[in-house]
Parts: structure tokens; C-alpha cells; sequence
């Protein structure tokens, strides 16, 4: 058999917003699932997940996707980090929502996620003048033109390597900043979503690189009457999606009230600074729901509202939050 290249990726110890690596490793051998692929070692003292005098981490692939920018045979594989001595590693918070997501396995639960991003041309947003700022917002999101979008050859691009290695995207779109796009993951189940949410943004970075351009998860990457950025999580269970499903949603939407302040600690750094209750937000420091309220913390759509059954979304996680931790507490609150 022919030699093929497996992009071994994992998550980071930076904090207070973990950072993506990643590693090639040559692999003479048919590759049909991840318990193919062997373990594979790396430093953590240069990723800030171990100390330099016992530095030894573990990868283990968990998720593996066609590699659309090699082409061939060539895989994606999403890792798990370990201990040296096969413990589970403290920056590994996927090991807690594979226990979540076999507790609850009979809910089959599902999540869409919005990913909003912002591209980078340097030091200033994409497609901005080099001196003072664009045209106030009104005109960009969901816009068309050289003068209302910039980055579309990226977005497509990106688009098509998603859909190339069989990803659950579902849509992308331009969005209300000039310079910030959106893509979704889903509908999927919460370990697959997460997954897929980490491989979208490794693929979004790794095709940017040919651009010479950046993409930020800032969740407020300009300040001043600028929209945020944001990861809206859409979640239901079968229930849920079932006759009836609208008073479970509700009642889903109280235990989310009682721990909001929990949730917050999870949604992502600096989301103070796009929660402030302006730009179709709701402020941190409040919480409350409602249908078709964008500005709301949790939206129940009005599709939802009417048809008595369907599915909640958080508007509470910023773009630079950890799929892998808001899926848990969504799980954890809602159907404990």
C-alpha cells in the first residue's frame, strides 16, 4: 500500500482559550477508523500541558476525516491528550462529554452550532481602510459585492473542503461586522459536533495560511458600535422534537436560569465584552428567554413557538469558546 499523511490534531493548554496543533505522521497502512492509528507522543512543555522535566503527552485519534487539502488518502485526525502514564490530561475536556454523551445516550441529543469568525489582514479586519474605519454596519451581513464582502473566496473555499471530507456543514454567510463570517456545524450529536467545530476551524486556518490571511475568535475583535462574535449553540433532545416538546424546552430554559453564572464560566473568555446587552445580545449579567428574541440569552425559535415541539438556541457562547465544554453544560444542566 501506498504511503499516506494523517494531520494528527489536538487542543492545547494555552489559557484563558486553548490554541489548535497539529503534526504529520506517515502511515504505511489501510487506515479504516481511528482505533487504526497508533498513539502518538509529543511535548507538552511547548504547548503548555506539561512541565519541561516530564514532558511526555499522549495523542490518541478519536475522529478521523477525509484531508481535503492533500487530497488522496490523506486523513485529519482529531486527538484526545492523555498522560504519559494513559490518564486522562487535564486540558482534555472531551473525555468528560464522551461520559456525558453515553449517560444520555437514549435523549439523542442534537446540536447545530453557529460559528461566527473575523478575518485579519494584519493588524485591522479584512476588506477595512488602512486609516479610520468602513461604512457603519447595515449594509454587510449577508451582503454581495466587492464593496459589502470581502473574503468570499476563503469562505468558499473553506466551504468546499468541509463538504469534501463528508463534514455536517450546513451553511455559511457574511455577517453584520464587514470582515466577519459565519459557518454552521450540524445538526449532529455532541461529541460529533465538537469534533467537527475543532476540525472546521483547523481547516479554516490551514486554508487562510495560502491567503495570507488570519481568522479571529475574538468575541469582540473591534471595540466601539461593532457586532461580536459569537458561537450560537442550538440544542434538543427527542422529547424536544416530539408533540409536546415546547413545555420541555421551557422548562429546559429554567434550569439553564438557575445556572447561568456556571454557564458563563464556560462560554468562552473575554464575553463580557460582546454580552453587554446591545448587538442583538442579552447583557451578561442578566438572563432570560423568549421567542424570536435576539435579544434574548436563550431564543426558542418561532417556528418552535408554533409548531409546539423543535429545539432552543444559546446565544450565550462566544466565538472562541470550547464546543467540547458547552456541550457538556447544555447535557449536564438540562437533563440532570
Amino acid at each position: 500500500m501506498n504511503k499516506i499523511m494523517v494531520e494528527y490534531i489536538w487542543i492545547d493548554g494555552h489559557q484563558p482559550t486553548a490554541k489548535l496543533r497539529s503534526k504529520t505522521k506517515v502511515i504505511d497502512h489501510e487506515v479504516k477508523s481511528p482505533s487504526d492509528l497508533p498513539d502518538w507522543g509529543f511535548d507538552g512543555s511547548s504547548t503548555r500541558q506539561a512541565e519541561g522535566h516530564f514532558s511526555d503527552c499522549l495523542l490518541k485519534p478519536v475522529h478521523i476525516i477525509k484531508d481535503p487539502i492533500r487530497g488522496g488518502n490523506n486523513l485529519l485526525a482529531m486527538c484526545e491528550v492523555f498522560n504519559s502514564d494513559g490518564s486522562v490530561h487535564t486540558s482534555n475536556k472531551r473525555a468528560k462529554l464522551r461520559e456525558l454523551a453515553d449517560k444520555y445516550k437514549n435523549e439523542e441529543c442534537w446540536f447545530g452550532i453557529e460559528q461566527e469568525y473575523t478575518f485579519f489582514d494584519g493588524i485591522k479586519p479584512l476588506g477595512w481602510p488602512d486609516n479610520g474605519f468602513p461604512a457603519p454596519q447595515g449594509g454587510y451581513y449577508c451582503g454581495v459585492g466587492s464593496d459589502e464582502v470581502f473574503g468570499r473566496d476563503i469562505v468558499e473555499e473553506h466551504m468546499e473542503a468541509c463538504i469534501d471530507a463528508n463534514m455536517m456543514i450546513s451553511g455559511i454567510n457574511a455577517e453584520v461586522m464587514p470582515g466577519q463570517w459565519e459557518f454552521q456545524i450540524g445538526p449532529l450529536g455532541p461529541l460529533e459536533v465538537s469534533d467537527e467545530i475543532w476540525l472546521a476551524r483547523w481547516l479554516l486556518y490551514r486554508i487562510g495560511e495560502d491567503y495570507g490571511v488570519s481568522a479571529t475568535l475574538d468575541p469582540k475583535p473591534v471595540k466601539g458600535d461593532w457586532n461580536g462574535a459569537g458561537a450560537h449553540t442550538n440544542f434538543s433532545t427527542k422529547s424536544m422534537r416530539e408533540p409536546g416538546g415546547l413545555k420541555i424546552i421551557e422548562q429546559a430554559c429554567e434550569k439553564l436560569g438557575k445556572n447561568h453564572d456556571k454557564h458563563i464560566e464556560m462560554y468562552g473568555s473575554d464575553n463580557e465584552q460582546r454580552l453587554t446587552g446591545d448587538h442583538e445580545t442579552c447583557s451578561i449579567k442578566e438572563f432570560k428567554y423568549g421567542v424570536s428574541d435576539r435579544g434574548a440569552s436563550i431564543r426558542i425559535p418561532m417556528q418552535t413557538a408554533n409548531d409546539g415541539y423543535g429545539y432552543l438556541e444559546d446565544r450565550r457562547p462566544s466565538a472562541n469558546m470550547d464546543p467540547y465544554l458547552v456541550c457538556t453544560a447544555l447535557m449536564d444542566t438540562i437533563l440532570s
